[in-house]
C-alpha cells in the first residue's frame, strides 16, 4: 500500500463525500480490503472476512482502522459512492501507463497500441432481477480497452447485457496516432470515422457481407517487399 497516493485517494473521497455518514467502515477501510481481496484471489465476502480477522494483528500497520466484517464490507459495497474508486483508478492508471511504455508489445510500433473487446457476464435472474439480458438469463456487459503497453485497462464501461458492442465508440475519445484492434462487432464506418477524423487508426474485422469494391490500385515494384495499395470503400 506503499504505492498508493493517499493524498489522492482522499480528495476522490471528499469529492463525493464518501466518508460523511461514518458507520466506522471509511472508504480506505474498504478500498484497502477489496484490494487485499483482488491480490489474494478471494472468492466471497466470508471469505475476505474470514482471512483478514486470522491476521487481526496486522490489520492495524495496514492501515485498517475499522472492523472487518461481512455485513460491513456489504454495506460498504452497497452504500459508498463508486465513483470514488472510478475516480482514484484513473490516476492509479495515469501513474502505471508510464511505467509500460517502454515494453515491448512483438511490434516495433513507437505509438500505443489499445484493443477493445467487452465480455459478458451471466448472472441469476432471481438475485438480479434489473440484469435483464435473455427471457429467462441475466447478464451485463463489461465493455473494456486494453493499452497492450503493460495490459493496463484504460477505460470501463458497464452496461446492460443487451447494449451492442459498437454502440461503447460514442464513448471513447480516440488518441491521436494512435492504433485500435477491435472485432467485426465494431464494425460501423460512420463512427470509425471518427477515429480518421482524430488522426488515429483502426484495424477490425470485416463482416462476411459487406460489400467492397475496388477503385484503383498502384502498380508493384517486384524486386522489394511492398504490396500494393488498394483503396476500397
Amino acid at each position: 500500500m506503499d504505492h498508493m497516493p493517499s493524498y489522492e485517494f482522499q480528495k476522490c473521497v471528499a469529492r463525493y463525500r464518501g466518508d460523511a455518514h461514518g458507520r466506522g467502515f471509511s472508504c480506505r477501510d474498504q478500498y484497502l480490503a477489496m484490494a487485499f481481496a483482488q491480490l489474494t484471489y478471494r472468492e466471497s465476502l466470508r471469505d475476505i472476512e474470514a482471512c483478514l480477522r486470522s491476521m487481526g494483528g496486522k490489520l492495524y500497520h495496514m492501515g485498517f482502522r475499522g472492523r472487518v466484517a461481512r455485513t460491513t464490507l456489504a454495506d460498504a459495497n452497497e452504500c459508498h459512492d463508486w465513483r470514488i474508486y472510478a475516480d482514484f483508478a484513473q490516476i492509479l492508471i495515469g501513474i502505471a501507463r508510464p511505467l509500460y511504455a517502454g515494453d515491448p508489445i512483438g511490434v516495433d510500433l513507437a505509438h500505443s497500441l489499445y484493443a477493445l473487446d467487452s465480455t459478458t457476464i451471466d448472472l441469476c435472474l432471481a438475485l438480479f432481477p434489473w440484469a435483464k439480458f435473455r427471457k429467462h438469463k441475466g447478464a451485463f456487459k463489461m465493455h473494456t480497452l486494453l493499452d497492450l503497453h503493460g495490459n493496463i485497462p484504460t477505460f470501463i464501461s458497464i452496461t446492460d447485457g443487451k447494449v451492442h458492442d459498437v454502440k461503447i465508440l460514442d464513448e471513447i475519445w480516440p488518441e491521436a496516432g494512435a492504433f485500435y484492434v477491435m472485432d467485426r462487432g465494431y464494425v460501423d464506418f460512420e463512427r470509425l470515422y471518427h477515429f480518421t477524423l482524430s488522426s488515429a487508426f483502426f484495424v477490425v474485422r470485416t463482416k462476411s457481407n459487406v460489400l467492397l469494391q475496388r477503385r484503383y490500385s498502384h502498380p508493384v515494384d517486384k524486386t522489394t517487399a511492398c504490396a500494393p495499395i488498394i483503396r476500397s470503400f
